[in-house]
């Protein structure tokens, strides 16, 4: 993000605040899952209500590093506000799974420049950048498929999801659930796939949970939508 002229002290009252959030053990749960951060994100999201939007604040958090002071900018900046050369900075940038997920769907879908970053990012040797173009398409997959080639995404699946990182994989793995799901003419192709796969096949789920195991995410949101 661009340096800004708010005063450095709005930043640390915030660093502050954020520091008093902290949880040891909600951090020692969240680096389980790859994010260094111990705030509850209920907690932060009533912060963020409190400061309202503040693009200027949020881009001096963001250039803390800071995943926390991150999450919370994303919460608080202005999607219209970034350039297309600024979101690639900060997907780059934002190695954290939570950081990035949030960068993603409160940020670039809301973007005029999400279109031109899905078909960037979607081929990136990067593979967490790759993951946010996977993301970026499965919503147009749910959303608006007109020009997809949903034959072609479930040939790029087939051939390396089972041995894509895992951020990468789970990506993958989503677009082709939603495709099984909304799309019927590729439903049974989308669950050979998945079958044949198995990736996270063997996923722990919690009692009343959808699996994400593609075949079972598919067959279960058709199973909703036709009421049964």
């Amino acid at each position: 993000m661009a340096e800004t002229a708010l005063a450095p002290s709005a930043v640390d009252e915030v660093m502050a605040r954020l520091a008093a959030l902290e949880d040891p053990g909600m951090r020692q749960a969240n680096q389980k899952r790859g994010d260094d951060h111990g705030v509850n994100l209920s907690k932060l999201r009533s912060f963020a209500k409190e400061l309202k939007t503040q693009q200027e604040l949020a881009s001096l958090l963001w250039d803390t590093g800071d995943t926390a002071a991150r999450l919370l900018a994303l919460l608080i900046c202005r999607p219209k506000a970034f350039g297309l050369d600024a979101l690639d900075r900060m997907l780059r940038e934002a190695r954290s799974p939570k950081v990035q997920d949030w960068l993603v769907n409160y940020v670039v879908k809301k973007s005029p420049h999400c279109e031109e970053l899905r078909v960037a990012w979607f081929p990136d040797p990067d593979p967490v950048v790759a993951s946010a173009g996977w993301a970026l398409t499965t919503e147009r997959v749910a959303k608006k498929p007109e020009g997809l080639d949903i034959l072609g995404l479930l040939d790029t699946i087939e051939a390396g999801m089972k041995e894509a990182p895992e951020r990468l994989q789970w990506a993958m793995n989503h677009c082709l659930a939603q495709i099984g799901i909304e799309h019927s003419g590729f439903r049974a192709r989308a669950l050979e796939i998945g079958e044949r796969l198995e990736v996270l096949k063997d996923y722990p789920t919690s009692p009343g949970c959808t699996s994400p195991f593609a075949p079972s995410w598919i067959n279960e949101m058709v199973r909703r939508r036709q009421g049964g």
